[in-house]
């Protein structure tokens, strides 16, 4: 099978072996791959957790049909339309858990799945489980004009927050936040965003920040958060150290918690698959949650897409179409 790999100094296309299922694992035949910005460090062959370097089959997103079943598998059937994560998306056959795949609805294609599933375990674990979101509440998205930022803004809406504020660096990019739910749009290069944060907040600050930014961002980030808020951190697009303000955390008794899918167990990552379905996915079946398609590639052209996302102009996903 055709397969995006890493070899010992750069990514290419090549030939492999198809995989075969063993214990819980699902063989789907991908029709559609979401990229993601973590699939740039490996292409230029960095790790990432457990997964990257030499021989590791890329992408970590996908939608297909199941064509297999491993002995142990139990939750889907030959012939379902699945999206998915894991790694080795980018090839015609990926293996998956079968904890880890969502059903696609009848209406939807493969190309918007494939869009979904990051996004939205990733954004309602983040929001939901972990950040204890509540009606009513104030919330940041520091990077939200990324694909799982979009959806992040679209589920602290769905789940009655008060006021949503999405953070982005690009003009283009703020000006179509409300589109996707925020209520405010502020740009983080700005050294006077905490107080328009502030000002929309009546001085108190944000219950909770869900942050894809890290880096020099953290101490603005506690002054922007609320006595017993709280801060997720879910990426460090902006770096992963910098100055930290002990007292100004301590001072607001901020819940600071870090977030990563890299050091879960299967069971945890089971989890959170089961709880966006029993929680959200009426609004995944109805379109009410989604992502916005910025460009499909065909998957021989995978080079050009890798080029597209590295120059950071899209406005969510990017699809590989297979």
């Amino acid at each position: 099978m055709k397969a995006f790999v890493y070899g010992t100094t750069s990514a290419a296309l090549t030939e492999i072996d198809q995989p075969k299922p063993t214990g819980a694992q699902v063989l789907v035949r991908v029709r559609a791959c979401g990229m993601n910005r973590a699939d740039l460090g490996m292409i230029a062959g960095h790790v990432h957790g457990p997964a990257g370097g030499p021989g590791t089959v890329l992408g970590m997103e996908f939608a297909g049909e199941v064509v297999a079943l491993g002995p142990d598998a139990s939750l889907v059937e030959v012939g379902d339309r699945v999206m998915g994560s894991g790694g080795g998306a980018y090839a015609e056959y990926a293996l998956a858990d079968h904890g880890r795949l969502l059903p696609i609805p009848a209406s939807m294609s493969f190309e918007d799945a494939a869009t979904l599933t990051l996004a939205l375990t990733t954004m309602h674990n983040a929001l939901v489980t972990v950040g204890g979101l509540q009606p009513g509440q104030a919330v940041l998205v520091q990077g939200a004009s990324a694909g799982v930022g979009l959806m992040a803004l679209q589920i602290a809406k769905l789940k009655g927050a008060r006021i949503v504020i999405g953070s982005s660096t690009d003009a283009a990019k703020r000006a179509r936040l409300a589109e996707f739910g925020a209520d405010l749009a502020i740009d983080s290069n700005d050294p006077g965003w905490v107080d328009h944060v502030l000002n929309a907040t009546d001085g108190k600050g944000v219950d909770l920040i869900i942050d894809q930014i890290s880096g020099k961002l953290v101490n603005q980030n506690l002054a922007a958060t609320k006595v017993l808020g709280r801060i997720v951190n879910v990426g460090r697009l902006g770096g992963t150290h910098a100055d930290f303000d002990f007292d100004l955390h301590a001072g607001r008794r901020i819940s600071y918690i870090g977030v990563t899918f890299r050091t879960r167990s299967i069971e945890e990552i089971r989890d959170i698959f089961r709880a966006v379905q029993a929680d959200i996915w009426p609004a995944v079946t109805s379109g009410k949650l989604k992502l916005p398609i910025d460009r499909v590639f065909a998957f021989d052209d995978i080079e050009q897409a890798v080029a597209h996302m590295s120059a950071n102009r899209h406005f969510g996903k990017i699809i590989l179409k297979l």
